[in-house]
């Protein structure tokens, strides 16, 4: 503890001087104040006991309390705030299309920046923290509106697939402030946050049998039969089938088959063609004798740079066109007919898939068909499918255990 040793001065006077080991260790150093009157020496010293034999914070020995100026808030680099810095990151990024450029734009404009539009990306005060961050992952859930919306702005609660897209896009903006040459950070706010579940059940993807898929298509229109059956003979996206060119067809040799080589991309209020989705949707696809049929009648009259699937009017489907003036009166017109789902156009490509696994194809043939970048993409989408196969396993299973079980698909095993 803190003690007070007397002092006489030649001038007559006493000096009150506070001793203690700073820390409180007998191998700690030792440290004094001197004071002229025992009242404040004794006050200090029950502060230094208070603080743990060691100095009370803002003292300044000699001195006392000084108080310490107030110091200005450091000015931010106004191409630190996050809307500067996040605009010129996507405009940067490289290896990508520019309807994707165009689609991260709209996505810091809606889903970002109203909420950190005055904060700035480098660490430390004013800065974008984990706090922050989760807080904007919570809005993004609840569909509250961000700081800097709009008074009374409506917001809808966002998909958890969408939430994990915008996470990725902050994510990225981030990161570049950590691996930068004059990095801006030493850690990425991002980094483990917990982003909510995406429990997407199966009724979101549907899937149709042929009886069902069949009721559907006589309540088509004349001039979308050809496509809807293209959709659902190849499993092509939408982007993918109704960019097709003629050129893309080989039906003159032993095994025909169609290439997909490029895809509608939206961009800024329109569309243009573009590279696929990702490297795998470049591919290459055997026709059935049935598709065959199909691109052969519709490539009558047309040249190799022209479109196979075109609206009334001979140019390129709209999909929200398509979808208000075909497939919505079709759907509304096959419900009367006995057809309880309710599919989506994209549901086509799922209603493919699950043709081909009850026809007992194997997924990576499947993968390869649809362009899916990762076998777990089909597994995940179509993998609670495959117990249409149980006695398949079951029986593959019992052969390899048992050395008297019959070969799987050949007949029973007999006595002599």
């Amino acid at each position: 503890m803190a003690s007070i040793k007397t002092r006489e001065r030649s001038d007559g006077g006493v000096t009150y001087t506070v001793v203690w080991r700073e820390g409180g260790k007998r191998t700690d150093p030792w440290q004094s104040e001197n004071f002229t009157d025992d009242v404040p020496a004794e006050r200090f010293c029950k502060l230094v006991d208070g603080h743990g034999q060691r100095w009370p914070p803002g003292w300044v020995k000699g001195l006392g309390f000084v108080e310490e100026p107030e110091e200005d808030e450091p000015e931010v680099n106004p191409e630190e705030l996050f809307p500067a810095y996040a605009h010129r990151y996507v405009e940067l990024l490289t290896g990508i299309q520019s309807g994707t450029r165009s689609n991260y734009v709209k996505m810091l404009d809606n889903h970002l920046i109203p909420w950190f539009k005055d904060l700035s990306v480098r660490q430390g005060p004013g800065g974008i923290g984990q706090d922050d961050i989760k807080a904007w992952v919570n809005d993004l859930e609840q569909g509250r509106p961000g700081p800097h919306h709009p008074p009374k702005a409506k917001r809808r609660k966002l998909a958890p697939k969408t939430i994990r897209n915008l996470h990725g896009l902050m994510y990225g903006v981030l990161q570049s402030t950590v691996t930068a040459e004059e990095p801006l950070r030493s850690i990425n706010p991002c980094v483990h946050t917990r982003l909510p579940e995406d429990n997407a059940t199966e009724e979101e993807q549907t899937f149709l049998e042929r009886e069902e898929y069949a009721i559907l298509r006589a309540h088509m229109n004349r001039d979308s039969v050809d496509l809807i059956d293209a959709l659902a003979a190849t499993g092509l996206r939408w982007s993918e089938a109704t960019a097709l060119q003629v050129k893309d067809l080989s039906l003159l040799g032993a095994r025909p088959t169609l290439k997909v080589q490029r895809a509608w991309k939206r961009i800024d209020g329109g569309k243009e063609l573009g590279p696929p989705k990702t490297k795998r949707s470049r591919r290459t696809l055997v026709l059935s004798p049935y598709l065959v049929g199909l691109f052969k009648r519709r490539i009558v009259g047309k040249q190799t740079g022209d479109l196979i699937f075109t609206a009334p009017e001979g140019g390129p489907w709209d999909s929200g066109g398509f979808y208000h003036a075909r497939w919505k009166i079709a759907l509304t017109a096959a419900a009367r007919d006995g057809l309880t789902k309710s599919p989506r156009i994209h549901d086509l490509r799922h209603t493919h898939a699950s043709w081909l696994i009850a026809k007992r194809v194997p997924l990576p043939a499947i993968q390869a068909r649809l362009g899916h970048e990762s076998i777990t993409t089909t597994v995940d989408r179509y993998g609670h499918l495959l117990d249409h196969l149980d006695d398949e396993v079951i029986e593959a299973v019992e052969w390899a255990m048992n050395l008297t079980a019959a070969s799987p698909g050949a007949p029973p095993l007999t006595a002599a």
